[in-house]
């Protein structure tokens, strides 16, 4: 039940990561190719020693690290036992969640896993609203959340993180992982007791293959490469024995190696036929009932549900039970759009659990009616968002008139009117509470502050930027390639409500500044496809965030895959680079770019003594966030807190920076008690 951590961001802009449209795209692209696949053609040559040279050459250079091998339950377990208990669980159920002593409550009576497996119903059903189908069940091809979420339950993988984002390796599935000293190497010794859905042993070739897959270039899945594409090869030496062969020691290694899995006996001699996976006979039939590793496996979907039964053999194996049982034997994923009919139907009971709107959690939670069934918890969430603009487009690409957007722009309204209160406002891509936010005891030592409306600064900066009312219609006006051009632009929405009046309070605003602004609803599906081919002028959108700083180098650096707004910063892409390597790999600031230009470092604020010194991670990803609130390529709007409703049978929900399942035991620490 592991995520990969470090590219898929929980994307909030739709729905997340790679579109439907995006990969359609490619898959045009490669059935017009005369190419003949061949299995990781982008790898470059390399030709792995023997095991025995490996061990001989890494002993040489100072041995292997162990690494921790830990199971997400036993250490949430641990942390409650640490834990006061500030209620029972039936105070918390008579509670109504007005204040933060009350959350807390809450979440200490409610949260908590059961103390055996005498108190919970294995039998139990939970019920879920997703707002979209399903539309692949394969992980290397998953775009949406359901698949997301799908792919979480059903997928096979070796590592994991914590709430405070410490990688391990999964207990369930890996018996030990080490680390080279030098940090060219991680080796895993996978467990024997594996088994895919069909019967077949889960082995190291499984995931050798799969990561040539990832590598292939006729496979549609670029967003798996990100990280991906930094190893140099992965080994199996045999069923069990794994090696990762790393091109250069780098923090980011232990998170790279955590990709996607899928058997190998299924797709081996079908992938050169279809390398898009799902054009083939075989592989829709391979869609429609497919092999799984993890807990659960689909045994229903169509456009008004999914459902996922428990996989016996996920934790028996010989006739003995060798893993913790999944708590839930039925997963039922309703599909239901409208965030309004997922409140009618937590309160009727027909599902279990849901994220709340601002407005649903100040104004439509508080009575008898929901709390006749249900109860409510927040949580703090590292979810960003903000409008987004497109720096190669006439309008946007002078940082000046990014600055005056973010200046025209009513952030209190916003805050107060349309997110109630609930939610902070946003400085940038790292979250305050993050070590890598600028002050938080790092080199950074600029102080950035949440900006208010400021009609007269944004008319003063689009003055210096050019745009002026020449003409006198009311509006600002360019000349632009010996063409006078209007300043008006469209942005792009997905069509919800409350991202729609954010974008209606921005026009308004805008228009007071001289500038024409529409507001343009789109679909999921063709929003994400105009944000992939930068087929737009201003979008809104969010970011979650990734268990490492270095995974947001895909929205940031110089040609990324997720760098919609087409931004570019050499000292940026320096930082990123900086910040990935081992520390003692790591340059002086002195030898840096970005030190020999005065006013960048003046801006930071980087003390001049710390010119020998090299950069700490946190001294990398501080300075690039600083950068980025001052080149503006996206106004920041708002921390998106956690808010989520409850059935109030429903026992063992946790919140952390990536939400309440997106870290360690995530999902299955969910539970149901057995009915008095």
């Amino acid at each position: 039940m592991n995520m990969r951590s470090g590219t898929m961001l929980l994307w909030i802009l739709l729905v997340i990561s790679v579109g439907c449209s995006q990969q359609a795209n490619n898959l045009a692209d490669i059935s017009e190719s005369d190419e003949a696949f061949v299995l990781g053609d982008l790898l470059e040559p390399f030709n792995p020693p023997s095991l025995e040279s490996l061990e001989q050459s890494v002993n040489a250079g100072g041995g292997w690290i162990d690494r921790p091998v830990l199971d997400s339950l036993v250490l949430l377990r641990e942390r409650q036992a640490k834990e006061p208990i500030l209620a029972t669980v039936n105070q918390a159920l008579d509670l109504r969640n007005n204040s933060d002593e009350e959350n807390a409550k809450i979440l200490s009576a409610l949260g908590r896993l059961p103390e055996n497996d005498a108190e919970v119903n294995y039998a139990a059903q939970i019920t879920r609203a997703t707002p979209q189908a399903l539309n692949n069940q394969n992980p290397l091809l998953a775009s949406s959340m359901t698949e997301f979420e799908v792919s979480s339950l059903t997928g096979f993988g070796l590592f994991g993180f914590d709430w405070n984002f410490t990688p391990f390796a999964s207990q369930d599935s890996v018996k030990s992982w080490q680390t080279s000293k030098d940090g060219l190497y991680d080796k895993v010794i996978m467990r024997s007791d594996l088994l895919w859905s069909d019967g077949t042993p889960i082995t190291a070739h499984d995931i050798e293959f799969s990561f040539k897959v990832i590598m292939s270039s006729q496979v549609p899945i670029r967003a798996q490469r990100t990280g991906t594409e930094a190893i140099k090869y992965v080994k199996a030496y045999d069923d069990q024995t794994l090696v990762y062969f790393h091109n250069e020691p780098l923090e980011t290694n232990v998170w790279n190696i955590n990709f996607s899995i899928i058997p190998k006996h299924i797709y081996e001699k079908s992938l050169a036929d279809d390398p898009s996976l799902v054009d083939s006979d075989y592989h829709v039939q391979m869609e429609e009932n497919p092999v799984t590793g993890g807990g659960y496996e689909v045994v229903k979907r169509d456009q008004r549900e999914v459902v996922l039964r428990r996989r016996e053999s996920s934790f028996m194996f010989a006739g003995k039970q060798v893993r913790e049982k999944p708590f839930f034997e039925t997963v039922r994923l309703r599909i239901i759009p409208v965030s309004s009919v997922r409140l009618l139907s937590l309160e009727a009971g027909d599902i279990d659990e849901m994220n709340l709107e601002p407005q649903q959690w100040s104004d439509q939670t508080n009575g008898d009616d929901f709390y006749r069934r249900c109860t409510k918890a927040r949580g703090l969430e590292w979810t960003s968002f903000s409008f987004q603009w497109n720096a190669n487009t006439p309008f946007f690409s002078d940082p000046k008139v990014r600055q005056a957007m973010t200046w025209a722009f009513d952030h209190q309204e916003m805050l107060g009117v349309h997110r109630k209160g609930l939610d902070q406002p946003c400085t940038g891509t790292y979250h305050p509470t993050s070590r890598w936010y600028p002050g938080s005891g790092n080199a950074v030592g600029v102080k950035i502050e949440p900006v208010k409306q400021n009609l007269e600064k944004a008319k003063q900066l689009l003055d210096e930027a050019g745009w002026m009312d020449t003409d006198g219609d009311g509006y600002r006006d360019k000349d632009i390639n010996g063409k006078k051009r209007k300043f008006e632009f469209t942005i792009i929405v997905r069509n919800a409500k409350e991202r729609i009046d954010l974008c209606e309070l921005l026009a308004q605003n805008l228009r007071l500044v001289g500038v024409a602004c529409n507001v343009k609803p789109l679909e999921s599906a063709t929003l994400q496809d105009k944000l992939f081919n930068k087929q737009f002028t201003a979008a809104f959108g969010g970011w979650g965030t990734g268990a490492d700083p270095d995974t947001s180098e895909n929205i940031w650096g110089s040609g990324q895959q997720r760098n919609f707004v087409d931004y570019k910063n050499p000292f940026v892409d320096e930082l990123f680079e900086e910040g990935r390597k081992l520390s003692e790999d790591r340059k002086p600031w002195k030898d840096l770019k970005i030190w020999k230009n005065s006013d960048v470092i003046a801006f930071l604020q980087i003390d001049p003594d710390m010119a020998e010194k090299k950069p700490s991670r946190e001294d990398c990803y501080a300075a690039i966030h600083a950068l980025l609130w001052r080149d503006q390529p996206y106004t920041w709007l708002f921390y998106r807190n956690a808010y989520h409703g409850f059935n109030k049978r429903l026992r063992g929900y946790n919140f952390s920076p990536r939400g309440i399942f997106g870290y360690g035991p995530g999902f299955s620490s969910l539970w149901m008690p057995q009915e008095s």
